[in-house]
């Protein structure tokens, strides 16, 4: 860093015209309370010295800089005008006036409405409006508010030039920042989400007064259509892919054959940024988190900075005097992460992340046990451990639940097995036999129990397959032209899942509905290589005749970990080194994470941190008892609101843990085993949560929770 952690943080421990007045409790919660005096703010003229240094957007931005006022009351930064109550799970999706044209507002606001409740569990059984939501204040008071914030959004393009790039980042500075005590948290978009997909993190520090930096990290829902040669802009709206140019938001590029001849041969199909873009975005997604910080320190000093005696805004809030949290969920929180380990100009101060992304290098090799006993496997990547799982979590899904859960679809979940047995894959006479001896293989690649419950419903959602196309395509740098694997995305035809052109409705809002993996918003994988030519994957037949949703597929897609040099070093560029240059940092993660297992995530980069610094070291980390990956599926699929409780509430308070020792010197909480307490029951609804379900971290935790590590090996309680 380029200025001590130690120094920044002595700067918001002692500013004298708050360490009197205000308890370092409180501080932690009232950032904007102790402001005052000169506050620099863009309603003041001139008459500051000539300028020295001049507030220059960073080189990394090209094009047109957006920027767009909200009152609070008709629009606003974090409920697009909707509210607390228009993001409830019974509230009506908004609906654009022209559903063939929606305008940019009418985009925004739905991408907002859509993005928000894809985080976030919105049912009030679950704790939505009474532990978290807009009208939950910092001190975690329920209000009557409908929590609008009123403020400034910048939005703009990072690239190096060429248009190919063209990561979105967004700076969002609510009315009551406060430029003489300024903080600000980046979140990063989660999965392959737009630039909208961190909005449910950005909460929290919009709350606060807290500007929020965005960027969608070179990835997003906006597909290219290839029948129509349209292409998504910045702000959702599509236009014609050669008028565009630069503009694009994303437009494909070839590979050995030309797009249109391709789509000649192959019409009806899409094209997404993710795994067609040919960058492999997620090598990169800790320098987009770093250029989206440092565009919001760019856009705080465009609204508040010192102007100097000849007009020229001056950079006078610099990032000594901005208290900065990297924050994000899943692969947002493993940008957040990256940008930790990659920030050499001390732009940030501390991490707080919730269930992140993050792939382990060979070396060290990590050791993680449970209980004593080291556990199946730990430390592998994504790629990996994704591609085992689509082999074998559909016919996982097979098993016998409990109930509500309920098992993946029979006819494709058995052949499956079947179809596993027959390869010598699996073992077993009988379903039961199969499925028990497939959640075996998942055991043993690093899956816990408690993640037992969750396969058959994840493989009924595509989930590992979808994964494993859209990161096989993104590490290998390949074009949609490629037909990786037999595989290509389109929108199926009603009557037989066909490709078809998918419908302009549809195809207009995909920026505010999709989710930037298909199958998602009426789009879905296709089998080129079935029975009778392209058909959705998940119903295909095989060419020998049978249905097991296109095993052949899978199997290629694991064999290309071993087999592809272009994928093999895609990869590579993925891989963290532990290295958080001292901040303090908190992660917390869910024990029944089915799609991010903790062993292979958070377990051993808790030991990979510990091992690259030391005593230096200030990370903790937080894993939580009957927490999983999807919080918004809580109160939706059977079971899920019985057993699950939101993970949004630790990250929450993992940002408030961040935040006071940054502030005001609390220590953060150590590595720990958090129990929480199920709703319970088997009905649906599930009861109502109660703050007993979710018990907090614990400044001082039993022995038999604390987690240590002990030189390279994690040891986790049961």
């Amino acid at each position: 860093m380029t200025h001590s952690l130690a120094t920044r943080a002595g700067k918001f421990l002692v500013d004298p015209r708050c360490h009197t007045a205000v308890a370092a409790a409180v501080a932690v919660l009232l950032i904007g309370a102790c402001g005052g005096g000169d506050n620099n703010n863009s309603g003041g003229g001139g008459g500051g010295p000539v300028t020295q240094n001049p507030n220059n957007r960073p080189t990394f931005v090209v094009g047109t800089i957006g920027v767009q006022n909200y009152d609070g009351t008709t629009d606003d930064l974090l409920t697009a005008g909707l509210g607390k109550d228009g993001l409830i799970a019974t509230a009506t999706a908004p609906v654009p006036a022209d559903p063939a044209a929606p305008t940019a507002a009418e985009l925004r606001r739905i991408a907002i409405f859509n993005n928000y409740r894809a985080i976030v569990d919105t049912n009030p059984l679950g704790g939505y409006g009474s532990l978290y939501g807009p009208n939950v204040d910092p001190q975690g008071n329920v209000t009557a508010s409908q929590g609008k914030v009123p403020g400034t959004e910048y939005i703009a393009f990072a690239d190096d030039g060429t248009g190919q790039q063209n990561v979105t980042i967004m700076a969002q500075i609510p009315t009551n920042f406060d430029p003489a005590n300024p903080c600000l948290i980046s979140a990063t978009s989660s999965g392959s989400r737009g630039i909208y997909g961190g909005i449910s993190v950005g909460e929290w520090g919009l709350k606060r007064g807290c500007a929020v930096a965005y960027t969608d990290k070179g990835t997003g829902a906006g597909p290219h259509d290839l029948d129509s040669d349209t292409v998504p802009l910045i702000n959702g709206t599509r236009q014609a892919r050669t008028g565009a140019g630069k503009l694009a938001q994303f437009a494909a590029q070839p590979g050995a054959q030309s797009l249109a001849d391709f789509t000649t041969a192959n019409p009806h199909r899409l094209a997404y940024k993710h795994a067609h873009s040919k960058q492999n975005p997620e090598a990169n997604w800790g320098l987009n988190t770093l250029q989206a910080i440092e565009f919001a320190m760019w856009a705080i000093n465009d609204k508040f900075g010192t102007v100097g005696s000849d007009g020229v805004r001056q950079a006078s809030i610099g990032k000594d005097k901005i208290l900065v949290i990297a924050s994000a969920v899943s692969n947002g929180g493993g940008a957040a992460i990256a940008a930790a380990e990659q920030d050499t100009n001390g732009l940030i101060d501390g991490v707080a992340v919730g269930e992140p992304n993050v792939n382990m290098p060979a070396v060290p090799a990590i050791t993680v046990k449970r209980g004593g006993v080291t556990v199946g496997s730990s430390g592998r990547h994504l790629y990996d451990y994704t591609t085992t799982a689509n082999l074998f979590s559909l016919c996982a899904g097979q098993k016998v639940l409990p109930a509500p859960f309920t098992p993946s679809p029979a006819l494709q979940g058995g052949n499956r097995c079947a179809s596993l047995v027959g390869g010598g894959q699996l073992a077993g006479a009988d379903l039961i036999a199969r499925a028990d001896d497939a959640l075996d293989h998942l055991h043993a690649a690093g899956w816990e129990p408690e993640s037992d419950v969750l396969h058959a419903s994840l493989s009924t959602f595509e989930v590992a397959s979808s994964i494993s196309v859209t990161y096989a395509n993104s590490y290998s740098r390949a074009s949609v032209t490629d037909k990786l694997c037999g595989y290509t995305f389109a929108s199926p035809g009603a009557a037989d899942n066909k490709p078809v052109t998918i419908p302009p409705n549809t195809l207009a809002l995909t920026f505010s509905t999709g989710n930037g993996v298909p199958p998602s918003t009426g789009v879905t994988l296709m089998n080129e290589s079935a029975q009778g030519g392209a058909i959705r994957d998940f119903v295909s037949i095989n060419a020998d005749g049978t249905q097991d949703a296109n095993l052949p597929g899978a199997n290629c897609l694991r064999d290309l970990l071993t087999n592809s040099a272009a994928l093999q070093a895609g990869i590579g560029q993925t891989l963290r080194t532990g290295n958080l240059r001292g901040k303090p940092a908190m992660i917390v993660h869910g024990r029944s994470d089915g799609l991010l297992p903790v062993n292979h995530t958070s377990r051993p980069y808790l030991g990979l941190n510990k091992v690259a610094e030391g005593t230096s070291s200030k990370l903790s980390y937080i894993e939580v008892t009957n927490g999983q990956h999807f919080d918004a599926f809580i109160d939706v699929l059977p079971g899920y609101a019985n057993t699950f409780i939101p993970l949004h509430v630790y990250l929450n308070r993992a940002l408030d843990a961040v935040y006071a020792n940054l502030r005001s010197g609390t220590a953060l909480p150590p590595s720990q085993v958090v129990r929480t307490t199920s709703r319970g029951g088997t009905a649906a609804p599930a009861p109502q949560i109660l703050p007993s379900n979710v018990p907090p971290i614990a400044a001082t935790p039993a022995a038999g929770d604390v987690i240590s590590v002990s030189g390279s090996t994690v040891n986790v309680p049961n």
